[in-house]
């Protein structure tokens, strides 16, 4: 049977946790680094693609509301 897969969470460093890796809700869907349950959240395992998923959030969330936006003409003519 082969091995239980480790957290990747500091991999590498004296401190990297020894956690078994969590196998359906552990796979970071930005990084792909399969982590524990205390490290699974983006914000957590302080994730390096976490501020792009910030950034595309944001501009998607503006484009959005920038196309829902009321304009005065458009009031006027109903």
């Amino acid at each position: 049977m082969p091995a239980k897969k480790r957290c990747q969470f500091q991999i590498g460093t004296d401190s990297q946790c020894s956690s078994a890796a969590l196998r359906i809700v552990g796979e970071c869907p930005l990084c792909r680094a399969q982590l524990c349950s205390s490290h699974r959240l983006p914000e957590h395992h302080e994730c390096s693609k976490l501020e792009d998923c910030r950034q595309q959030a944001f501009e998607r969330n503006k484009s959005k509301l920038e196309s829902e936006r009321t304009i005065a003409p458009k009031i006027a003519a109903s």
